[in-house]
């Protein structure tokens, strides 16, 4: 009998997570192949919500998260702890995800080692080398060390092709993450979130918890990236300020990253504003749950772009560039930008144009329709045993 394929799957950040449990777990179910699971845990705690969610256990876990991590320090400590895994495991390929530091050094490593490198969500593109940053150059650098490459959909193979990397190789496969979606939201109980951990903004709020209320429209905003860290957050927040001054019904629910740099600038502006909710980091079910209930998404979240089409939400990207073009092209998505007038009018826009809000809210699948995995797997036993199994048929939303 065949020696089943060994797959070491990498992965790092909560995102990364999300997309890769459902490819870690048809691999775990799937004879052909002996999967090896590997975090970096470039964010700590939001990884672990997800393991626990998919219950997941690494088989390795570097643990290389530290305070006021940086760029460098982030890649040389997944180098160097990756470097004797690969030694000692020798898997026939190492699978990464997206664009971010930990997705581009575990496909360095690997090409180190000469291990063929399979990239999850390849081709997506901006155009622009900072922006988003680093997470273009990532991308851009894993496509030439893969060997494997699985673009999401026909517009990000087609810059694959442009830039002469689609071949034979190379698979459309939908995005993992609707895959996920619809193991989770099978499993979500109906009606609004309770008990949502709200920010401490001195010792003595800390444990208080939000119940949220019927009635209101909510606005869910999620910004973290590094090329809004600054004036740009800053006016994103004003934005918001004024419109919650303007509709007496809306409630701003921003989920605040972890990173220090967000919070320095969000707390100073936004908090102790009537109807405005600083959140501590929800787990994956609540955030959907979260998601699901609100009226408008603001996000600069390449994830949630691409959830909330699933969901029928209206989403104001806050990006002035964006690699996900299909939920805008969908109608289900616009992009804001990030300066405040632009941001605000926008929404306010969406907040009294019952028409214009409805030609957004429509449910629709442009990234992936859940059985993107399966391809995944059915890609590499091609790649491998190309006598015994077809080429998967591409995804066509």
């Amino acid at each position: 009998m065949r020696q089943p394929i060994k797959v070491m799957v990498v992965f790092g950040t909560r995102p990364e997570a999300i997309k890769m449990a459902p490819v870690v777990l048809a691999l775990q179910g799937d004879p052909r192949f002996q999967v090896v699971t590997v975090v970096t845990a470039q964010h700590r705690q939001i990884l672990d919500q997800v393991l626990e969610l998919f219950k997941i256990t690494p088989d390795v876990d570097l643990n290389t998260m530290q305070p006021n991590q940086t760029l460098t320090g982030i890649t040389v400590r997944v180098l160097e702890g990756l470097e004797p895994v690969l030694k000692e495991e020798a898997p026939q390929l190492l699978l990464v995800q997206g664009d971010t530091t930990t997705a581009m050094a575990g496909g360095l490593a690997a090409f180190y080692q000469k291990i063929a490198v399979g990239h999850i969500e390849a081709g997506l593109r901006t155009d622009k080398l900072y922006d988003p940053f680093p997470e273009e150059m990532n991308r851009r650098l894993l496509s030439r060390l893969a060997a494997l490459q699985f673009p999401p959909t026909r517009w990000a193979y087609e810059n694959l092709a442009r830039e002469n990397l689609a071949g034979d190789s190379t698979f459309i496969t939908g995005n993992t993450v609707t895959d996920a979606l619809e193991l989770i939201l099978a499993q979500l109980p109906a009606g609004l979130p309770s008990r949502l951990p709200l920010v401490a903004t001195s010792p003595q709020e800390a444990g208080r918890e939000l119940n949220l209320e019927e009635g209101r429209r909510f606005i869910l905003v999620e910004t973290h990236r590094r090329e809004n860290l600054g004036e740009p957050m800053a006016q994103i927040c004003r934005a918001l300020r004024r419109l919650v001054e303007r509709f007496q019904d809306v409630e701003i629910l921003f989920s605040l990253h972890p990173n220090p740099k967000v919070r320095e600038v969000v707390c100073p502006i936004l908090s102790g504003m009537e109807r405005v909710r600083l959140l501590e980091p929800l787990p994956y079910t609540e955030l959907l749950r979260l998601m699901r209930a609100s009226y408008l998404i603001m996000t600069d979240s390449g994830g949630i772009q691409e959830e909330a089409p699933s969901l029928g939400v209206p989403t104001l990207v806050l990006r002035r560039t964006t690699e996900r073009p299909e939920g805008i092209e969908s109608g289900n998505a616009l992009l804001a930008g990030c300066e405040e007038e632009e941001v605000y009018w926008l929404a306010a826009q969406l907040l009294e144009d019952e028409e214009r809000y409805q030609k957004m809210a429509r449910t629709a699948s442009p990234y992936g329709d859940g059985h993107s995995a399966q391809r995944i797997l059915e890609a590499i036993a091609h790649y491998f045993w190309p006598q015994e199994y077809a080429a998967p048929a591409n995804f066509e939303p």
